[in-house]
């Protein structure tokens, strides 16, 4: 059921009042009349006004001295004002109305339809108003929810997940028979693949929620990309990865998310790059304002991939392949825009696939969700 709408009518002569508010009588309209200055001020604490209607000429507090009062106080600094008077039409004190807040001045006699006229807009913006704050309690319900969901299935997701992981790496290692090892060599690479898919929904719901904060400290990115390199050499094994340093790697960012940068990309690598072929992680701190990060695969994304390569969804692999949900380069994207860098991609069948992390040595956090980073071929 929609709120009624409340319009303040002030005016020291109860006759006028009583003019107005049937002048203006409607079933979505709550008038609220007061006979003096003080009095409005305490309707205007116990109610939200979508607008007053104040006349200038009244004893104590005339309207002008009303109307600065509200424009004084955040509580009704928002709301618009007429000012009605009886007085000949002057230009000092029109002036004088709209410097004090006013929206419109109106002359005594006025014409009721040319005022409700006015009123109804001021309705309508009213009106829009409510609709749009209850637009944003549901979408923030639907964020809460969102996140309640997302806590949900990253807690009781990996548990059983942990378990399935832990029961198939003792099949695959323990167990003789050679079939029951490969099942399980199956089963973790299932679950492992699976655990992928609860962090990338996880991410994508704090970075679409906007509950990621950046936290600048200082890191060292060769520090970073060296954890990340020994977590999965220990799946794939030693020598497939070659990390490289050139240059100071030291710059304030957030150490947790550009880890989650790294193993993104080094993922990304192993999964799509050529069978057995090698990673190559380069960074370059050699410029006094910017560290780059650089991670080679041999093989060739399709060029029909290339344009919407960074966009959620669309790795333009399946899942299967892909080992997650197609979001590990969004979220690589989104983290460096967080830092105020960019994230660049350029592939041939000859050089592999490139991409460039540029991050500045200091932080600075991106203006809200930018388009996708478009990226360039190698000639």
């Amino acid at each position: 059921m929609t709120q009624p709408i409340h319009v303040l009518i002030v005016d020291d002569i109860r006759n006028n009042i009583t003019a107005l508010e049937a002048s203006l009588a409607r079933p979505d309209l709550s008038v609220l009349k007061a006979e003096s200055g003080p009095a409005a001020l305490e309707l205007l604490l116990k109610h939200e006004v979508a607008l007053a209607i104040l006349d200038v000429n009244m004893p104590g507090m005339d309207g002008f001295e009303l109307a600065e009062l509200m424009r004084g106080s955040p509580r009704t600094a928002h709301v618009p004002i007429i000012f009605l008077t009886a007085t000949a039409q002057d230009a000092g004190r029109t002036f004088r109305g709209y410097e004090a807040g006013a929206v419109d001045f109106l002359y005594k006699p006025f014409d009721s339809r040319i005022l409700n006229s006015k009123v109804d807009v001021f309705i309508q913006i009213e009106r829009q108003k409510q609709q749009l704050a209850t637009q944003l309690a549901t979408v923030q319900q639907l964020l809460d929810a969102n996140e309640m969901l997302m806590a949900v299935l990253g807690h009781d997701l990996r548990t059983p997940l942990s378990a399935v992981i832990a029961s198939a790496e003792y099949l695959s290692r323990f167990v003789q028979d050679e079939n029951v090892a490969n099942i399980g060599t199956r089963i973790k690479s299932s679950g492992m693949r699976m655990v992928r898919m609860v962090d990338q929904l996880l991410n994508l719901a704090r970075l679409r929620g906007g509950r990621v904060t950046l936290q600048p400290r200082s890191v060292d990115l060769m520090t970073l990309a060296k954890n990340i390199v020994d977590e999965y050499e220990a799946r794939v094994g030693k020598g497939r990865i070659v990390l490289q340093r050139e240059g100071d790697t030291l710059l304030q960012g957030d150490g947790d998310l550009l880890s989650q940068v790294f193993s993104n990309l080094i993922g990304n690598a192993l999964q799509h790059g050529r069978e057995g072929s090698a990673i190559q992680v380069r960074l370059d701190g050699g410029a006094p304002h910017e560290v780059v990060v650089t991670v080679q695969n041999a093989g060739e994304i399709p060029a029909d991939v290339l344009p919407t390569i960074f966009a959620p969804y669309r790795s333009g692999r399946s899942q299967h392949e892909s080992g997650g949900l197609g979001l590990g380069l969004y979220i690589t994207h989104e983290i460096a825009q967080m830092h105020g860098g960019r994230v660049q991609v350029r592939s041939s069948a000859d050089a592999g696939t490139v991409f460039d992390v540029t991050l500045p040595r200091t932080a600075r956090p991106g203006s809200g969700r930018s388009e996708p980073a478009q990226p360039f071929r190698l000639s």
